[in-house]
Order: C-alpha cells, then structure tokens, then sequence
C-alpha cells in the first residue's frame, strides 16, 4: 500500500483526503463473444462471421497503447491483481495473453504472486490452447457454466451443452489450481430440484471457488424485452438457501452474496472490488476507479469496439486514454458507494477500511448505522461492521439507508 502524508492526516481534521491508496488491480476487457446471451447486459459483441475474423493483433496493440496512455494516473503503484473479462476472452490465442501479461509486466509493478484470472466459455475449451494459457502466466480460471442441464443450457442460448461443460472442468482441473464455476439459478421453468442438481454437480467437480447467480431481468437484453417464465420470489428464496447450505456442508465459505470459496481461495481480484479498492480499466468499456490524494475519479472507456480500436489507433492515445467518460466521486457519494459494495460481504468490513478507502470519518453514516442496527440489518462493535443474515436478505433495504439524500429525494 501507498502511504501518503498530509498536513490533514497529521493534525486528524475532517478533511475527506485518503491517508493512503488502496490496493489497485487491472482489468482487461475483451468485448466479443461467438453468442450474445438474451439475459447478458455486459458490453459484449457477437463475432460476425469466423472467430478467425476477429481484430485480434490489433485489439491487442490497442490495449497496449491504453495502458501506457493510463500510467500517469497509476505510476509507481503495484498491481495485486489482473482480471481478463468479457465477453469471451478465451476466444483469443494464447500468444495473445501472454504478450498482454508481458506488456503488463514491463509497464507496471506486479505483484509476485498476483491473482491472475481468464474468463472462459466452455464451448471455447481445447486442451492445448488453455496448457498454454496456464504457460502464459494465468493462474486462475472461471468458468460461464451457469448450468448443467441441457434445457437450461438451451433457454439462455448459451453455446455449450451439458457435455461441453464436463469436459471444460476436466480440462480446467488438469491445467489450473483454481478454477471458479458460474452457476445461475431461478432459471426459466426451473424446478428446485433442478437447481439442487446443478449445485451439486458443482460441488462433486471440486472446484476452490463457485459463484451462484439469480437470473435476473436486466434492461437492454431480451429477456427484458421478452421475458420468460421466471420462479416465483419465494420458490428463488428457497433456492438461495438450499444452494447456500449446499454449500457450507461441503466446506465452501459464503464470504460475499453469490460468492462461494474453499478456505484460502477468495478471489483476490473481486475482494478489492468489494471493498473499495482500486481498479484501472482498459479496454472497450471498460470501467476504472483511481484514487489520488484529493479526490476519487471514475472512467469509462469507449463501448462499441470499432470506436475503441479507431480512438486508439497510432498515435491518438499519446496523451490520454480513450475516455467516453470521466467524472469525480462527490464526496457525499463516496459513503453510499463503499457500503453498496462491502455491504455484500458476509463478514463486513473495518471502519479503519471505511476511513482509509474514502477519506471520510465514520461518523459521517453515524446516524445510518444506527438505524440499520436498529431495524436489525447490521451488526457492529468498536472496529467492525457486518450484515446480519436479516441484512444480507434484504440487502436492498439496508443500502437504502446509507442513499445520499438527493438521491432519497
């Protein structure tokens, strides 16, 4: 961790300037899938025509001249990990990852044991191509299962069957340590039966980490447009709680809502996320969020891939990265923001981290805190605050709380 000294981090005043920046991670989007799912509102692209028409040296050479354009803004702070999402970054070469990580490696400090994670569709899996991701220096690989059962599979379009998805862990487990598998669950027509099979299945492959999704309506996809016979919230309750238990009996830790780990094997990567850290984003649009001294800045980059590629072509990212968008964290924001990601987290967060991640006192939410403990959606003492199993059932309803007043208005 950065320490930064300031005259207000001296004297202790109610200044909102970090005292310190936290860690910072690297995500590096790959926009293109060979389907888009109709339930998927992630900035991905269908390939038109062959993988093999994919801008892939291109895109690669994009990236590249994004991040060195971005290193003013990070220089000299260490990267604990590194994320590879989509989309479908399988679907590029090895080759390609690795000249990535190896551009990453010579322009920014990264961590010795850093957390290094590919995104992968298991109709994608080819023995050889993902010995060679592993080569390349990925160490962590999760998997878009998001079910077993061929009818599922079916009615979320998804490219792989049941068969694929077998043969993907197989894969998966011969070449990496730790691997994560995507479930989802209260899918179309979906029985609790069938979701209990699904977890199950999960959990005989033995993997360190699962993460178990509600399907959900989101805007701007198909599903929302047309949406299918969904169970009903009660039966997608049930659900939740026999996947939870599921779970814990086989030894898997419910550290964050959907996020399921065998001890030790909490993703590094999306723990920083949770808790306020930093990320730097590259990428079509992808997100980044960078703390300096005095203020927080949120960036997105340019979406539609043809864009991104056009405002990094040589020589127009000498400067700056290609932003769609920038724009500072209001101070009166940075509260809500931290406590809708921490908030997610079984077991909470410090206040020390609260402090440290926003710059701001936790008397700030003081009078929030107090209502949450008051209607039993939190729990806290001196140094710690967590959700109760009431909070983390009604999550919306505590982060309700903790709304800026605007935004209450």
């Amino acid at each position: 961790m950065t320490t930064i000294i300031s005259p207000a981090s001296i004297s202790g005043g109610q200044s909102s300037r970090l005292k310190s920046l936290p860690p910072l991670s690297l995500y590096v989007h790959i926009p293109w899938c060979i389907r888009k799912c109709p339930y998927c509102d992630f900035n991905s692209h269908e390939v038109r025509g062959q993988v093999s028409d994919l801008p892939e040296s291109e895109y690669v050479a994009a990236l590249m001249r994004d991040l060195e354009a971005a290193l003013p803004r990070v220089w000299g702070r260490k990267v604990v990990s590194v994320f590879f999402g989509g989309g479908t970054p399988s679907l590029l070469s090895a080759q390609s990852i690795d000249t990535i990580l190896s551009a990453v490696r010579a322009l920014l400090p990264l961590e010795l044991l850093a957390e290094v994670t590919l995104e992968a569709n298991p109709g994608t899996f080819e023995a050889q191509k993902f010995a060679d991701f592993r080569a390349a220096g990925i160490n962590r690989l999760s998997i878009g299962i998001q079910s077993f059962n061929p009818r599922h599979l079916q009615s979320l379009g998804r490219i792989h069957d049941a068969d694929d998805a077998y043969r993907a862990v197989e894969i998966a487990r011969k070449n990496f340590d730790n691997v994560n598998l995507d479930l989802m669950y209260a899918l179309p027509n979906q029985t609790p039966e069938e979701a209990r099979s699904d977890i199950e299945t999960a959990v005989t492959c033995g993997v360190a980490h699962i993460s178990a999704y509600q399907l959900t309506l989101e805007p701007n996809t198909l599903f929302h447009r047309y949406p299918p016979p969904l169970p009903d919230d009660d039966s997608a309750a049930e659900m939740q709680i026999m996947i939870e238990q599921t779970l814990a009996n086989a030894g898997y830790i419910n550290y964050e809502t959907s996020a399921f780990a065998q001890a030790g094997r909490q993703s590094r990567h999306n723990m920083n996320y949770w808790l306020f850290g930093d990320y730097l984003g590259i990428g079509a649009g992808a997100h980044s969020k960078i703390s300096f001294p005095d203020k927080i800045i949120r960036q997105i980059r340019y979406k539609q891939p043809k864009e991104y590629l056009a405002k990094t072509a040589p020589g127009m990212v000498a400067a700056e990265p290609p932003l769609m968008e920038q724009h500072e964290v209001a101070r009166s924001d940075r509260a809500f923001e931290f406590m809708m990601n921490a908030l997610r987290l079984t077991e909470g967060f410090t206040t020390e981290t609260f402090v440290e991640r926003t710059g701001l006192p936790i008397t700030t939410i003081q009078r929030e805190l107090d209502e949450a403990e008051r209607r039993g959606l939190i729990e806290r003492d001196y140094r710690r605050v967590a959700p109760t199993f009431t909070g983390r059932r009604f999550l919306n309803d505590l982060l309700q709380i903790f709304l800026p007043e605007k935004s209450k208005a």
